[in-house]
């Protein structure tokens, strides 16, 4: 990471360069160099080595004198210091370095902040090797490790990218209000008790969704922010608990396909510019229809750099004899050249059980065509259909997910993903691979509720209007949904959204909410689009997502200034926390304690 400080922003802080900017060209010059005290390599007491470190990168200092060398000693690494010296050659040259060519001979040393602690948590250029929660609470700590730094400074230039980026589409920023109502998006809300309205709460907003529409009903044309959104929600790698951000967008009098443009011309030359990988999906991004990514990937977040496909291998094996398949769908996964050992595919069997919960079944057709391992002898009698059906070859490896018919397709998702992660030659890694699934079902029935459920988001379009939902069954109904994904994480939803009140009230109708419920939910997007609303769509892709894919980290705290840890606490401010009495009075809440039970 190289960034240079101009020197008459460096003088006006009290430096003449930064750490990370003096050459040959520099030699024989008085400079002023402020910083953290990294590290000394001591040889004597008037020889050493210091190491001085800012946020742009590193200088040595050549301590030659006594009395500097008992400065030094007096603190603590991590502390800051100015220095003043004279720059010269380096005679061994340290390539590692940017300024490895030339150290530094001080003639005067000032303590600027010093560092109370003879012990630091952990080593600041080992930070990441320390438990997640001490890395947490000492964030400003682990926070001056460079290569924890850079992801920060890289996540600050994409954000920039983006914003660039969308005003060149004449897209106008504006921002929404953070204090808002509650709203069904799918998610726990934030709540906010309200002082001047005893019994009353804001809610912090699940996503700027109501107000962009509006935006839209207001006559903007197209909107964007990168967008601070909560949700009350459990951590995940990809997904950090309380708050994100996205990059928030609406367009009015637009369709499906000049969202897919906007998205397609902004997102690949970022991820081209800044990923670790520089091959990028070329647009058009790949188009599956929602059914079609469940049935051929098991997932509607399929990762297009495995090249596995889910067959269907219900008809050949549902009667093989074998008791878990009989009268349930079965789901193959068939690897071709394999040379995984019984103990590789145990652990990988052992690996889809956990995320899963289901059980993995197997065989192989050997090298010389025998089927061999796993549940083969129940496979023996149907051996030529079962080599028809999924077209095997000699060397190949058959994974088994079995179960209803939702169950089989998800389970032979995670064994899709699990396999080629686990063996080579599957997956072309070094790549982001998008996709668009689209056509997603228009009402679902809830896995919780049983109940018929939107499956989307509420405000989307059906496709076919309002005919289709008078005369459709509700399962049988899709919608102007898409997802974009990458390498097998949602980046974002989106929809062309309903932008008809009669289509609403319908579509609100089948999931028992009348008229009256979406008037009192959406009381001032009913109102906007009773006086006449553009057609509309959008999306909003998830920066923090966006940027620990570009940045190849796998948990998303990474990439984040002041993350919170897996169970949703700041465990550096101390949040959450307990409040006064005083202040609970003035908000009119009163906390009572739940009754133990004898």
């Amino acid at each position: 990471m190289t960034i240079l400080l101009g020197k008459d922003n460096a003088k006006m802080q009290g430096r003449t360069h930064n750490c990370n900017q003096l050459r040959l060209e520099n030699v024989g010059e008085e400079v002023t160099l402020v910083g953290w005290y990294d590290n000394l390599r001591k040889v004597s007491k008037n020889l050493g080595f210091l190491v001085l470190r800012d946020f742009y990168g590193k200088t040595q200092i050549v301590v030659e004198t006594e009395e500097i060398m008992a400065q030094i000693d007096a603190v603590n690494n991590e502390s800051t210091l100015e220095i003043v010296g004279i720059v010269r050659e380096r005679s061994a040259k340290n390539p590692k370095m940017e300024t490895g060519d030339i150290e530094i001979v001080p003639s005067k040393v000032t303590v600027l902040g010093k560092c109370q602690y003879n012990e630091l948590p952990f080593q600041i250029d080992h930070s990441k090797e320390a438990d997640e929660n001490t890395r947490l609470k000492y964030r400003y700590l682990d926070l001056r490790n460079p290569a924890v730094k850079a992801k920060i400074v890289l996540r600050s230039k994409i954000v920039a990218d983006l914003r660039t980026a969308m005003i060149g589409h004449d897209f106008m920023e504006i921002t929404t209000p953070i204090l808002t109502c509650s709203s069904p998006e799918g998610a726990r809300d934030y709540l906010v008790p309200s002082r001047n309205h005893p019994g009353k709460f804001y809610a912090l907003p699940q996503a700027p969704q109501q107000f962009k529409q509006l935006l839209m009903a207001s006559g903007f044309d197209r909107y964007f922010q990168i967008a601070p959104c909560f949700r009350d929600e459990d951590a995940r790698a990809d997904r950090s608990p309380g708050e994100f951000y996205q990059l928030d967008m609406e367009m009015a009098f637009a369709s499906q396909e000049d969202v897919f443009a906007i998205i397609e011309d902004v997102l690949p030359p970022i991820f081209a510019k800044y990923g670790i990988y520089h091959e990028v999906s070329k647009a058009p991004f790949l188009r599956i229809p929602y059914l079609e990514a469940m049935e051929k990937y098991g997932s509607d977040k399929p990762d297009l750099r495995i090249d596995l496909v889910v067959q269907d291998a219900t008809a050949v094996l549902a009667d093989c004899g074998f008791e878990p398949f009989a009268g349930k769908t079965v789901k193959a996964l068939v690897a071709e050249n394999f040379t995984g050992t019984r103990k590789q595919i145990d652990k990988m069997c052992a690996e889809v059980e956990v995320v899963s919960a289901q059980k993995t079944y197997w065989f192989r057709l050997d090298e010389n065509g025998e089927l061999v391992g796993g549940i083969s002898k129940f496979v023996q009698e149907k051996k030529d259909a079962v080599i028809a059906a999924l077209g095997l070859k000699n060397n190949s490896f058959v994974a088994l997910a079995a179960g209803d018919f939702k169950t089989a397709q998800k389970t032979a998702g995670v064994i899709r993903k699990t396999l080629a992660n686990m063996f080579d030659g599957y997956m072309k890694k070094e790549a982001y691979a998008f996709c668009w699934i689209i056509d997603f079902p228009m009402y679902e029935i809830g896995e919780e509720s049983g109940e018929l459920e939107f499956c989307h988001n509420p405000f989307s379009m059906p496709q076919g209007g309002k005919e289709a939902l008078e005369t459709k069954e509700p399962l049988d109904i899709l919608a102007y949904q898409y997802d974009l994904v990458c390498n097998g994480i949602e980046l974002s939803s989106g929809a062309v959204r309903n932008h008809d009140p009669e289509i609403m009230i319908k579509a609100f109708q089948i999931v028992g909410l009348g008229e009256e419920d979406v008037k009192a939910k959406f009381p001032a997007m009913y109102n906007a689009f009773c006086y006449g609303a553009p057609p509309h769509a959008g999306i909003a892709p998830g920066v923090d997502r966006m940027v620990m894919l570009i940045a190849g980290e796998e948990s998303i705290r990474e990439i984040i200034p002041f993350p919170m840890n897996k169970t949703a606490q700041d465990v550096m401010m101390g949040a959450p926390a307990s409040v006064d009495e005083r202040q609970l009075r003035d908000v009119h809440i009163q906390i009572v304690e739940e009754k133990k039970e004898l």
